[in-house]
């Protein structure tokens, strides 16, 4: 029942009601008005007889006959009283039975519009429910629709390179279908559904493999017609004319399937016979193929560093220079000779004895700058301790300065290589940034020169620099060794000079001590 129902049936109660109003008010006037307009003519008579008597005593012996007319007329009176009343009473029981209709039909319009109120408060409640129900399932009509589309995507991402020419149909269908505003949701649920089925079908023939025509680029780069079989994570392909067998991989920046050809005549039959006729044995690389992407990424030792790009040159000049220098050095440094302990032991304790023919004849027979230092401080015999000193000073210094001469320059390559990887690094990184403005950030492998470029010239940097530093340190340890014994016998050679001088004193003071005492006596 409609609002528009509930209000007439509250204007026809309202109607009825105010009908009963009335006609309850006019029967009230209407069993009273015919008693007051047949009094009123009686009461106009009888006011100036009543005067009249009042004011005119001379008429009292006419009481009688106006007493027996008032009777008449009270009698009268009475009887039209009596008659009205059984007017009134015969008109009310129509009206009484009027009324009783009136309000039994108030009753039932009373009782109409509460089932009325009561209908349309249910309906209100069901139309609430209702509107509840329609927002739930368009909550779960969205819900499915989002589910439906990520099923779609991750459908589409989980298929091999090989099968999107087999599922391109269904999946283009879905996607535009999900776009398509024009559509009713039940046509678009119908598309996707129909491309759910075909992936249920596609993991049934996962259990024994599929085989299905398609096209492949082989290492030409041709195009070449043909068919596919999957067997499990791995895909096959067979030309047409039988020209190319091998697995069908992904390459980056390509959208077809590309042929990795079989080398082996062998398993090239053995897989052709397989997809030609369904039996057969089938190779399988356990890898997946990572094992050629692996061999693809193998390189020869000049292909790697033809990546590092010109900055490679200087690099490897640089380490080569310092590892002759080095070597040099090292040579230089072993033929370096060192006397024996005990020989030097022997000129030191010449000195100390203060036999300097002797000394200087077995430091001239000391090999190395050990022998010249030793020869350069006997030579100085009679000279102060000082002049002994510097002279020896200078033949340490002048060994010391032989021995580190083109040692700064293995420090400076160590130094410079991590400089020029460094070098390297930034010229490959500019180029990288140069290939992303022309081709941009899709294609990863047309950016992997100036990575290279960067990582190879840092690489080979510090490969140059760390030899080129151990060796500095190893060098520059080895000429100090040689310095400090030099240092070390230069010092031993002072101190027993200095022990002969002090015995030579010693015995000097002594003899003139003994003369003094001698001649005192000859004189006695």
């Amino acid at each position: 029942m409609t609002t528009k129902t509930i209000s007439t049936i509250r204007t026809a109660a309202t109607r009825t009601a105010t009908t009963l109003a009335v006609a309850l008010a006019a029967l009230q006037a209407g069993a009273l008005a015919p008693q007051a307009s047949a009094l009123a003519p009686q009461a106009s008579a009888l006011a100036p007889q009543a005067s009249a008597q009042q004011n005119s005593p001379q008429q009292a012996p006419s009481f009688a006959a106006a007493s027996s007319d008032l009777q008449a007329e009270l009698e009268r009176s009475l009887a039209e009283l009596a008659a009205l009343r059984e007017s009134i009473a015969a008109e009310k029981i129509p009206l009484t039975r009027r009324l009783g209709e009136l309000e039994s039909e108030l009753i039932k319009v009373r009782q109409d519009f509460q089932q009325s109120s009561s209908l349309l408060a249910n309906r209100t409640l069901d139309l609430t429910s209702v509107t509840n129900e329609i927002k739930s399932r368009e909550e779960e009509v969205g819900y499915l629709s989002g589910l439906l589309g990520e099923y779609m995507r991750n459908f589409e991402s989980g298929l091999h390179i090989a099968e999107l020419q087999r599922f391109r149909a269904p999946l283009d269908a879905a996607k535009l279908a999900a776009e398509n505003e024009t559509l009713a949701r039940k046509q678009v649920f119908e598309v996707q559904a129909a491309l759910l089925a075909r992936s249920l079908e596609r993991l049934q023939d996962a259990f024994g493999g599929a085989k299905f025509d398609g096209t492949a680029v082989d290492a030409g780069g041709l195009v070449r017609q043909g068919s596919f079989v999957l067997a499990g994570p791995a895909a096959f392909f067979r030309a047409a004319d039988g020209s190319v067998v091998g697995t069908a991989e992904q390459r980056l920046g390509s959208l077809e399937p590309s042929i990795t050809a079989f080398e082996n005549p062998e398993l090239v039959a053995a897989a052709g016979e397989f997809i030609a006729s369904g039996s057969g044995g089938l190779p399988f690389d356990p890898t997946l193929g990572n094992a050629h992407k692996i061999a693809q990424t193998e390189e020869t030792l000049w292909e790697h560093i033809k990546k590092g790009g010109p900055v490679m040159w200087p690099i490897f000049i640089l380490g080569g220079a310092a590892m002759l220098v080095g070597l040099f050095k090292w040579v230089t440094m072993l033929l370096v000779k060192m006397p024996a302990e005990s020989k030097i032991r022997s000129v030191l304790r010449a000195v100390g004895q203060g036999d300097h023919a002797t000394a200087s004849r077995l430091a001239s027979e000391l090999p190395g700058p050990v022998g010249a230092m030793l020869v350069a401080g006997t030579s100085a015999h009679g000279q102060p301790r000082d002049a002994i000193e510097e002279s020896m000073y200078e033949t340490v210094q002048r060994t010391q300065h032989r021995l580190q001469a083109l040692l700064p320059f293995v420090a400076i390559s160590a130094s410079a290589a991590p400089l020029l990887g460094l070098l390297g690094t930034v010229t490959g990184i500019m180029n990288t940034f140069s290939l992303i403005t022309i081709y941009g950030t899709g294609d990863v492998k047309t950016l992997s020169s100036g990575i290279s470029e960067a990582l190879i010239t840092t690489e080979y940097g510090l490969i140059v620099a760390i030899p080129s530093l151990l060796l500095h340190a190893f060098l520059s340890s080895k000429v100090r060794k040689i310095v400090n014994n030099l240092e070390a016998t230069g010092v031993s050679f002072v101190n027993e000079l200095a022990r002969a001088e002090a015995r030579g004193s010693s015995v000097v003071e002594s003899k003139a001590t003994s003369a003094t005492v001698k001649e005192p006596a000859a004189t006695a």
